[in-house]
């Protein structure tokens, strides 16, 4: 164990509950710490149900192509803790990780505070003290009492697709959700907003409307599609044909549009905007393993890997598979047992040749193999449990040694696999 990981787990013991959705306590630990969220670099604050980390990802390769130096927010990690902030384009280092906690920790006391606010008020922290252009912010949960929520001036504010999910945290229904994104908006702060559904675009517009922030929506300020192999996106300022994003993906057609809007909205070029497409790196998002134990175990299998979790999550991986060669396509699934199980099956059933059901190791909250199996089959797919991920796919190689294999199901999963695969 690392000494930032000592910490961290120290970190988890500090309130009983692993969200708790409140601004309070950021509120106060951000005094003690004297108010670091006043001092970051202009901010671009991003919230959505699915697509945030894309979004995230091609607006930093966008602006770094141009010099700028910029702060990312990430939640939750893969692999390492570290992954969460990178501080003027760099991964924060295990020494400044281990000060900067032990700072938030010493600041704290004995007061009760989520793991998510105290690593927050870290990353805002260690923004405030190293120089940059930009402080690209990742929503962690909603967004009105997100512990992100705390800059009362951005620079931009995005939302990119709403969905249902989370529903025990932000409500039942898409307005109520879009209620709880909409709170990033602040007053008369632009805000980008991706395609959505039109009852939870008439929330966010609702709010943009009372906050006087200008509103640049997709379908209305600016369009974005695939045109013969290229994107095409297009607003008040003029038409770009772009290379398609080397994400993988045709929902990645919209997250780069609202890049590229986002990019158009803080003065950047064509040049940025080309950066943001097709230099964007994004793990556990339609990503190929290429090398690794797992790829050594089946060498001839072709192995992705997707951390989509929910309904839209589903149907995106679904549009994904469905422009792929066909192939045998077998999935390798775990999820948590808070999630819609059979709405991000649904969608897959028809790409699939079998299901591979696992637990996820190490994960309390994971449903039990037999559980995903039951509610994959109840969603018509051909469905089988297996001991783990590496179980399971030396299962299909031998079988079928040329099948394509998508690891899916949940972040907790796909992070799994990566530290798995090295």
């Amino acid at each position: 164990m690392t000494s930032s990981d000592l910490v961290l787990e120290r970190m988890m013991t500090l309130h009983p509950k692993v969200i708790d959705l409140t601004l309070d306590r950021v509120h106060r630990l951000l005094a003690a710490l004297g108010h670091p969220e006043k001092r970051l670099p202009p901010v671009i604050h991003i919230a959505g149900t699915n697509g945030k980390g894309s979004t995230q990802a091609m607006i930093r390769a966008g602006l770094e192509a141009g010099g700028s130096l910029v702060h990312a927010y990430t939640s939750p990690h893969l692999a390492r803790f570290h992954e969460r902030i990178r501080l003027a384009g760099e991964l924060i280092t295990e020494p400044a990780l281990t000060a900067l906690l032990d700072e938030c920790v010493e600041a704290n006391g004995p007061d009760e505070i989520t793991f998510f606010e105290i690593t927050t008020c870290a990353a805002f922290l260690a923004f405030a003290r190293v120089p940059a252009d930009h402080t690209l912010l990742e929503v962690g949960l909603g967004g009105r009492l997100d512990a992100t929520n705390v800059v009362e001036r951005p620079a931009l504010t995005v939302i990119t697709p709403v969905s249902i999910d989370h529903q025990q945290y932000l409500g039942e229904t898409l307005p109520e959700i879009a209620g709880e994104k909409a709170g990033i908006l602040k007053r008369g702060v632009p805000v980008i907003v991706g395609p959505q559904e039109p009852e939870g675009l008439a929330v966010i517009e609702a709010r943009a409307a009372r906050l006087g922030a200008p509103v640049l929506a997709y379908g209305q300020h600016w369009h974005v599609a695939e045109e013969r192999g290229r994107l095409v996106f297009q607003d008040e300022n003029g038409l770009l044909d772009l290379p398609l994003p080397n994400l993988p993906g045709p929902f990645q057609i919209q997250n780069a549009g609202a890049a590229i809007a986002a990019l158009r909205a803080l003065g950047k070029g064509e040049a940025a905007c080309e950066a943001a497409v097709t230099r964007a790196f994004w793990p556990a998002r339609m990503q190929r393993l290429r090398t690794g134990p797992l790829v050594e175990l089946a060498p001839q299998v072709e192995l992705w890997l997707d951390g989509g979790h929910n309904p839209a999550g589903g149907a995106a991986v679904a549009a994904t598979l469905a422009r792929m060669p066909e192939r045998e396509t077998h999935l390798i699934c775990g999820m948590l047992n808070t999630k819609d199980v059979r709405g991000y099956m649904e969608p897959l059933a028809g790409q699939v040749t079998r299901l591979h059901a696992v637990s996820i190791p190490g994960e309390k909250n994971t449903l039990p193999a037999e559980m995903t199996r039951d509610a994959a089959l109840s969603a018509g797919m051909d469905a089988v449990t297996a001991p783990s991920v590496a179980g399971a796919l030396a299962g299909i190689a031998a079988r079928s040694p040329e099948a394509r294999v998508l690891i899916c199901g949940s972040l907790y999963l796909a992070g799994s696999v990566l530290r798995e695969n090295g």
